[in-house]
């Protein structure tokens, strides 16, 4: 069953990526486009955020947090995985909102948003394939390394949850 999860898991992982390295290139086109050429645009973008980015996204939080815990992983190459895979899921709520934006009358997507975006998405991926196969050890610093140790957030919240006392 590992086996299976972790090939769903590493799949939409996959999708997800290149779908936010696709869409900045899809909202460059929206420049000048009028009429039934900007709504075509606009259907498509919306159609690959909704239908395929955005359930390849949930599916691959949903598996990697099924991993976590039949796996038992706990350490800190793994905690800078999941901090870049906040960073990613940033990174697809900007792509969201920008879509909601983006297709408003007299709207475009700026060349220097498009150089920020890119390598910044690529960067963050490139990241994420580093510590995942890579596993390097990593030494946080204690005040950081206090925060990650397993069971730390339930300790932290229990004074604002009545049923955690």
């Amino acid at each position: 069953m590992v086996a299976w999860l972790k090939f769903i898991h590493v799949a939409t992982i996959a999708l997800w990526s290149a779908g936010l390295i696709a869409l900045p290139f899809l909202y460059r086109q929206r420049r000048g486009l009028e009429g039934e050429a900007l709504h075509r645009l606009h259907a498509f973008t919306r159609f690959f955020y909704v239908a395929l980015v955005s359930p390849a996204a949930f599916v691959a939080i949903g598996s990697g947090t099924v991993l976590i815990f039949l796996m038992g992983t706990y350490e800190a190459w793994f905690s800078a995985k999941l901090l870049a895979v906040a960073m990613m899921t940033g990174i697809h709520i900007f792509s969201g909102l920008m879509i909601l934006r983006l297709f408003e009358p007299g709207q475009y997507y700026p060349a220097w948003r498009f150089a920020l975006i890119v390598p910044l998405t690529l960067l963050v991926i490139a990241s994420i394939l580093f510590l995942v196969l890579g596993k390097p050890r990593l030494d946080w610093p204690d005040f950081l390394a206090e925060l990650f140790t397993p069971g730390r957030l339930g300790e932290i919240v229990a004074p604002f949850i009545a049923w955690m006392k």
